[in-house]
This record gives structure tokens, C-alpha cells and sequence, in this order.
């Protein structure tokens, strides 16, 4: 196996570990306090635990594209939450915040 998949893969470990890691702590502080109680029910809402995991393997892994591709997901996942977040904005802004994105990654791609 050569040098740059055995890292590869260290950083794929890596990064899956603490991705476990963080949600087996986020659900033994659920249990403890309850992040619905204090305000914060959105903390266990299951879609963002793809993008908690997505900004766990950006940050761990050299190789960006499993990380961008997570939030991809997120973002197709969540698109009600983020047309409301836009709310009051032009109606053009998110096919262009879509195609500046598809953009952006196809560059990466392309490297």
C-alpha cells in the first residue's frame, strides 16, 4: 500500500473516531441536560449530525472532498431551513449561492 492511501486512511479513522466520539458525548449530555430544556433543541435534531460530521472530516482529513460532499448533503437536506434563513431576500440569491458552490467544488475537482 503506498504512503499517501496509508494516510488516507488514517485520516478517514481519524476523523471517523471523533466523529463517534463527539456524538457519543453529545448524547450523554442529552441524557444529562437535556438540550431541549435549556433552549437549544436543535443541538440532537439528527440532520446536523451530517454536518457535524462534515466539519469534523474537513477539518481531520487532507483530502477535502468526503468533508464537502457531507455538507452538500446538509444543504440539499436542510434547503426548507435555508430558504427561510434567506427569507426576505431576492429570490435569485440561492440558485446563485447553488451554482457559486457547484463552482467552487467543480474547480476542486478539476485540480
Amino acid at each position: 500500500m503506498s504512503a499517501v492511501k496509508a494516510n488516507n486512511n488514517r485520516d478517514t479513522y481519524k476523523a471517523t473516531a471523533v466523529t463517534l466520539m463527539v456524538l457519543g458525548v453529545l448524547y450523554l449530555v442529552d441524557k444529562l441536560i437535556h438540550f431541549s430544556a435549556i433552549g437549544l433543541p436543535w443541538v440532537m435534531n439528527k440532520d446536523n449530525f451530517l454536518l457535524y460530521t462534515a466539519v469534523i472530516f474537513l477539518f481531520l482529513k487532507r483530502d477535502k472532498s468526503v468533508g464537502l460532499v457531507l455538507i452538500g448533503l446538509w444543504l440539499v437536506m436542510n434547503i426548507g431551513l435555508i430558504v427561510a434563513l434567506l427569507g426576505s431576500m431576492s429570490a435569485y440569491l440561492l440558485p446563485l449561492a447553488l451554482l457559486i458552490i457547484g463552482g467552487i467544488l467543480y474547480l476542486i475537482s478539476t485540480r
